[in-house]
């Protein structure tokens, strides 16, 4: 007999329809060693499923204009506004982690806000990227964001807006290279576009580079905006791919 992954998924946890919907919609679901991808996909009313637990979001800095937090990955940008009692300055995907800002002061945001619009703020991420990235590279090809129902959907085109992303290789590791990226502007899924358009997409990234992980390993590690510098150390999940980087400086 078949049912709803999601109904499934809330009779073995005991929980509600809901929840286990935003469990399965946050990536946090796995069956037979497999992301389970669609909340309302038909399975066996057998089927068995593992969760896995995501860390909280943690503060980094905080004055009484802003707050740097460390976001994990599956967390959703939106939520920290209602959880901190601040606007958001930046957002990162779901499936990103790292540095996220927040600001107290209405007045400050807005003059962050023209920082980030005249391309004054510094970003760096860290991501591992599928194949061997022998130098760095930078990218310089414009981006083209189209809104769908199943959310925003970028691709390289010459209608599309600038955007430059430099990838520099960090070390290398079973055919996978751990690199930083720094972005000179922040177009919609600018990094995961440039990544898989010079063949070296990021490992986890399902929506561009098609490749299936436990998570997606893009994490925003750097921003430097006016005198502040906030960075987010990488979580655990960067260290079960190989890497020897605990004690790396980037």
């Amino acid at each position: 007999m078949q049912e709803k992954a999601y109904k499934i998924l809330a009779l073995q946890e005991n929980i509600s329809n809901r929840e286990a919907k935003e469990l399965i919609d946050k990536g946090c679901v796995f069956t037979h060693g497999k992301k389970v991808l669609i909340a309302r996909a038909l399975m066996s009313d057998k089927t068995k499923f593992n969760i896995v637990k995501t860390a909280n979001p943690s503060v980094i800095f905080e004055d009484d204009k802003i707050i740097a937090i460390n976001k994990p990955y599956s967390y959703i940008s939106e939520d920290l506004e209602k959880k901190f009692s601040a606007k958001l300055l930046n957002r990162i995907d779901k499936e990103t982690s790292g540095v996220i800002l927040l600001c107290k002061d209405e007045n400050f945001r807005k003059l962050c806000i023209e920082e980030f619009k005249r391309q004054k703020v510094y970003k760096s991420y860290i991501a591992v990227l599928d194949g061997i990235l022998a130098e760095e590279i930078e990218v310089n090809e414009p981006i083209l964001t189209i809104k769908t129902k199943r959310g925003a959907l970028s691709k390289i085109s010459k209608e599309g807006l600038s955007a430059s992303s430099l990838f520099i290789p960090i070390m290398v590791q079973a055919k996978k290279t751990l690199a930083k990226i720094i972005i000179h502007t922040g177009r919609t899924h600018q990094i995961r576009v440039h990544a898989n358009f010079i063949k070296h997409g990021i490992i986890g990234d399902e929506k561009y580079a098609k490749i299936i992980n436990n998570r997606m390993y893009l994490h925003s590690y750097e921003i430097n905006l006016f005198d502040y510098k906030f960075k987010a150390d990488l979580d655990h999940s960067f260290f079960n791919l190989g890497f020897e980087i605990k004690n790396l400086d980037f």
